[in-house]
């Protein structure tokens, strides 16, 4: 049978191990995420040059770096983005309405707040290159 002193320099132990861990953990993870990004980074690049030594044409290296080219090209629809962040608020809200309380209210109330303007910015400013066009021509019109 174990006897009470052991047990409690095992609890000290424990005691001190725990957040030391907690503590490792928040170094851990974003060091394995830039790693992680390095290393498919790296292997993109090798592919990339790989290729590009059996190309002739530097048109066609053009139009292989397009195909690895990750940002977008179409610009950002804020009024899309507006309702999904005013329906995140209203569910916010109503977790805090019935379960959490009156913070999550405060929080869910100003996350949809923010999405009524973002969808607001929508109409106000046009972004695709139809709606400048259609922009233009009704303003050269007046």
């Amino acid at each position: 049978m174990l006897r009470l002193r052991y047990i409690n320099k095992i609890y000290k132990i424990m005691e001190n191990i725990i957040p030391l861990f907690g503590m490792l953990i928040g170094v851990i993870i974003p060091v394995s995420v830039f790693y992680w990004q390095y290393k498919e980074g790296k292997d993109k690049n090798k592919t990339i040059i790989e290729i590009s030594k059996h190309l002739d044409d530097s048109s066609k290296l053009e139009e292989l770096l397009s195909i690895f080219d990750e940002r977008k090209k179409e610009p950002i629809d804020y009024r899309r983005n507006g309702v999904i962040t005013i329906f995140v608020g209203i569910g916010l809200y109503l977790l805090g309405y019935y379960a959490i309380g009156n913070i999550l209210k405060g929080v869910g109330a100003l996350v949809g707040l923010i999405g009524i303007g973002t969808m607001i910015a929508g109409y106000l400013y046009p972004n695709t290159g139809k709606e400048l066009t259609d922009a233009v021509e009704k303003y050269e019109k007046e």
